[in-house]
């Protein structure tokens, strides 16, 4: 392993307090300052953690010549365009999802990449949760056989959560069900259909003009004669959260637990049919990742219930991803090589859903990817 450092700041203390040890303790970072407009919340995390440089303003912490990476982890609204301050500040970025909220601020983001040769990473934790990469190594050894059909959702409940969330469109936070059906097989999407079902409740629906309790989307793959379905739900629905993801393929096929905890069931073909289903838990992944942050794919950051984020309490700790999106980060600007998924790729993810909620206004018209999203 080299021993190159790269400086990296976090933006955003709130879910991206989680990352905060598993930078301080990854060999080949050295988080050096964070961000949170709120002055004492940032010193009081801060001094938690021995971090010096705090800083209240995002334009003045890209401004700082020692940062070479920042990792975005503000609210959904402010992404696209803190992602592009920073590239053109010359920094590499790493971001929480989804990648921007328009198609404009997602090509802009590509442009800047290619321009100024920096990397930029949307930090998906699907396609690292523990499950996933369960999947993948089935995929990989060739034991799914070929790959027939995928399918995701992603299910919870956002009343209470912060004030920009409420009557968000469903597929415009998809990354978590449309990063997982792309990725196994590293697959585009090129175009999508989705229609919208149910009806929010009415003080919802004018922050978006969107009435929709459940949006379904059908994702045809380019270059591929695969297809997936994904579904969203983010209000006055009855559904505890669950963050899943299945493959059919040829050989065996894998479902998620209708229950958050229980095991995947993987499916064999050819077997009697009694025998054709098997529970099984899916191991997990620390294996791939440097000592010094392998624990923390089973804990999270603090040693105590009642300090616990959401992203723990409702949502499982993302399945052990978070210290797989460090290392795949911070390798990717030690080595040179393009993490995933990278800045074309991420585009593709998060155009998806904004394009699929157009598509569900329009009665399911197919909305094609635009040609930035595709790798060349």
């Amino acid at each position: 392993m080299s021993d190159k450092k790269i400086n990296i700041a976090i933006i955003g203390l709130g879910f991206g307090a989680e990352f905060i040890p598993i930078y301080q303790k990854h060999p080949n970072a050295h988080l050096i300052a964070v961000s949170q407009r709120n002055a004492s919340k940032l010193n009081e995390l801060a001094d938690a953690f021995g971090i010096e440089k705090r800083y209240t303003s995002f334009d003045e912490l890209i401004a700082d010549p020692e940062i070479d990476a920042v990792h975005i982890n503000t609210p959904i609204p402010d992404h696209g365009a803190q992602s592009i301050k920073a590239l053109k500040a010359g920094k590499h970025v790493a971001c929480t999802v989804p990648m921007a909220t328009t198609v404009e601020e997602c090509e802009e983001i590509v442009k800047l990449t290619r321009e100024k040769g920096l990397t930029y990473m949307m930090m998906e934790t699907v396609v690292y949760a523990r499950e996933f990469l369960y999947m993948k190594e089935l995929y990989e050894n060739g034991e799914l056989g070929k790959v027939q059909f995928l399918k995701a959702s992603h299910q919870q409940d956002m009343d209470g959560w912060p004030n920009y969330w409420p009557g968000l469109p469903p597929m415009h936070y998809a990354t978590h069900c449309v990063g997982p059906v792309l990725a196994l097989t590293r697959g585009e999407a090129e175009y999508v259909s989705c229609f919208g079902s149910g009806t929010i409740r009415e003080e919802l629906i004018s922050n978006y003009n969107s009435p929709y309790a459940v949006e379904t989307t059908h994702i045809k793959f380019r270059n591929s004669d695969l297809s997936a379905q994904v579904y969203r739900s983010l209000f006055d629905v009855a559904r505890q959260y669950r963050e899943s993801f299945e493959v059919y393929g040829s050989k065996k096929s894998v479902e998620w637990p209708l229950i958050e905890g229980n095991p995947l069931v993987v499916h064999t073909a050819k077997k009697p049919e009694p025998e054709i289903p098997e529970e099984v838990e899916s191991p997990d992944f620390a294996k791939l990742l440097p000592k010094e942050i392998q624990h923390f794919t089973t804990k999270g950051v603090y040693d105590s219930d009642e300090h616990q984020h959401l992203s723990f309490t409702q949502g499982a700790g993302h399945g052990g991803s978070h210290p797989h999106l460090v290392h795949e980060f911070v390798n990717a600007l030690v080595t040179g090589k393009a993490p995933y998924p990278n800045a074309k790729q991420s585009a593709n993810m998060t155009c998806v859903g904004i394009l699929a909620h157009e598509s569900a206004q329009k009665g399911g018209e197919l909305v094609k990817l635009p040609e930035f999203t595709f790798e060349d």
